[in-house]
């Protein structure tokens, strides 16, 4: 008899406050999106571990086979970037919980992605929870242990309500907040389509930030605001402030400043500046807009956020 596979589902990530100064204790908002991904665990009789990874139209966009030694040695050649990453997740895993991947059996894993893998809502946060769940481990650990980064992505992929982050002496702090905008009518979600390595924008955060004490208070009077705020005028009034404040931090021209200048609203980078999401504030629906100016992926904000 097949035994029913073992599934596990983690949601997407949108940093709607304090990019960058997120890592140094800023308060944040963050928003789970409708988008995610799952991981399908299926049991097999030898030793090993064969992945295959699917996109949003169900295509096979990675597959490989590692056996349960290379995993638990950490010592393998991998085929490519993926599966070293994958092989360095699970070693990592098993580090931390020893009873995991120790038996004699193996496993055929599935992961199944809910969006473009180039949308940047999280395709690694959502495999590190998702393995985590697998492993019975603590998700924040393997992604410190792992990719690095603040962890509000982790945090997003647990909770199904918008969220605020904040990292205190390193440790996360996690809690559910009402933000449900009446004006979210006239939010929408651009794609750059101009893939951020957040690696790289955080080093270039670290290298600018300077002395930032002041930043991270305005930002945590921005995020209260915006929380709470009650008028498309006002949410727009502290979208460019947190521009502004974000922008002297790390020496970056605000995207709108960049390209779209004559657009009548507001804009505001989410997550590292310049690849990813804006989220973009407009009266009229801005889609023949920003597909005239080469633009081509304009997300409703009731499409996108849980």
């Amino acid at each position: 008899m097949n035994l029913k596979p073992e599934t596990h589902y983690s949601n997407g990530k949108l940093l709607f406050t304090g990019e960058y100064v997120v890592l140094d204790g800023a308060l944040s908002l963050a928003l789970p999106t409708k988008f995610g991904q799952s991981l399908e665990i299926e049991i097999l009789n030898e030793p090993k571990i064969i992945w295959e990874s699917f996109d949003e139209n169900g295509d096979c966009w990675f597959n490989d086979a590692f056996s349960i030694d290379e995993i638990a040695s950490g010592f393998s050649n991998p085929r490519n970037d993926v599966s070293k990453r994958i092989i360095q997740v699970l070693n990592v895993a098993q580090a931390m919980n020893p009873d995991f991947l120790s038996k004699k059996s193996g496993f055929k894993i599935s992961t199944h992605l809910g969006f473009p893998v180039n949308w940047g809502l999280g395709t690694s946060s959502t495999l590190i929870n998702n393995i985590s769940l697998w492993a019975n481990i603590n998700a924040f650990e393997l992604l410190d242990k792992t990719f690095g980064g603040s962890g509000y992505d982790i945090a997003c992929a647990q909770n199904n309500h918008p969220i605020t982050y904040q990292l205190e002496k390193g440790k996360p702090h996690v809690t559910e907040v009402h933000f449900n905008p009446s004006f979210k009518e006239h939010l929408y979600f651009v794609h750059l389509n101009k893939k951020q390595n957040s690696r790289d924008g955080i080093a270039n955060y670290k290298a600018n930030k300077g002395h930032i004490a002041s930043a991270i208070s305005e930002i945590n009077d921005l995020t209260s605001k915006m929380i709470h705020c009650v008028s498309l005028e006002d949410f727009e009034f502290l979208m460019k402030q947190h521009e502004s404040i974000i922008s002297k931090i790390t020496k970056q021209e605000p995207i709108k400043n960049l390209l779209f200048n004559d657009f009548n609203g507001a804009i505001k980078s989410l997550g590292a500046w310049g690849g990813d999401f804006v989220l973009v504030t407009s009266e009229e629906n801005p889609t023949a807009y920003f597909k005239n100016k080469g633009f081509h992926t304009i997300v409703p904000y009731t499409n996108m956020i849980l």
